[in-house]
């Protein structure tokens, strides 16, 4: 009596069980990836200071080849210097510097290692030194509230997820530019944008120039054509919560500064 065929007793797996198979699986990835994510997002606070400064002496020398140390840049860290003395202890003691960007890109942003990027294009859109300060502010708000390094977890972790799949994609070129066009949650953004409110209060005693930048960029916004609006929530809306806030607070409005004449010609 011959024994029956072994693959008759274990027959092949069906489709649908290789698409159970590749379902649990998937699911599995998409699991451990959102894990890591919140997992990044909570460890930002637990960041000490020295990494977050080693960190940014990966990332910043992506920017000091395209800075200019110039006039401009100057003026821009002497304004910079005089709003550290309303910080509180803790950022005070930070070495927070400008780096001045020739480029007509309209745009500004904070990286670790306490640098604030600061584009020709920006600046050339500024009329006063009180929105200046306002802008600024906002930055340095960024840095008290760590959203800066929620910034570059996130983009971190993007790389890192990319570069398993295509190596050639995790150079620190392209972690800069991914870092160029992070964009904030519309909460970091109103936390910054009240922190360079307070601060613009505290450096004139009053807040005029708070709404002045997003006012003259407001036309433009139709037209998406400036990376300040691909990387910052609508003007019209901050403006709104900005003068809302002014009229809760019961600041007042005054004469406004006129720019540093350094920045008048911008080099």
């Amino acid at each position: 009596m011959s024994e029956p065929e072994f693959s008759s007793r274990n027959p092949p797996p069906s489709n649908r069980q290789l698409l159970i198979l590749l379902a649990i699986f998937g699911g599995f990835i998409i699991a451990t990836i959102a894990a890591l994510w919140f997992l990044f997002e909570q460890l930002v606070w637990l960041i000490p200071p020295q990494f977050e400064q080693q960190l940014g002496r990966l990332v910043v020398p992506a920017f000091e080849r395209q800075a200019k140390p110039s006039a401009t840049q100057t003026t821009l860290n002497q304004l910079l210097d005089g709003l550290e003395t309303h910080l509180d202890s803790k950022q005070e003691n930070r070495e927070y510097q400008v780096l001045y960007i020739p480029d007509s890109t309209i745009n500004a942003y904070a990286l670790p290692g306490d640098r604030i990027i600061i584009y020709q294009g920006l600046l050339s859109q500024v009329e006063s030194e009180n929105e200046l300060v306002m802008i600024l502010g906002h930055e340095l708000g960024h840095f008290a509230h760590r959203d800066h390094l929620r910034g570059i977890s996130r983009s971190l972790f993007i790389q890192t997820i990319l570069s398993l799949f295509f190596p050639n994609v995790g150079s620190l070129e392209s972690f800069a530019a991914a870092l160029s066009s992070a964009q904030f949650s519309q909460s970091q953004e109103k936390q910054a944008d009240e922190f360079g409110l307070t601060l613009l209060q505290e450096n004139y005693g009053h807040v005029a120039g708070a709404t002045d930048f997003f006012e003259r960029i407001k036309a433009e916004e139709r037209e998406d054509k400036i990376a300040f609006l691909q990387t910052h929530p609508p003007s019209q809306d901050r403006i709104k919560r900005l003068e809302k806030l002014i009229q809760k607070r019961g600041y007042e409005l005054d004469k406004r500064s006129p720019l540093p004449a350094s920045l008048t010609t911008l080099d």
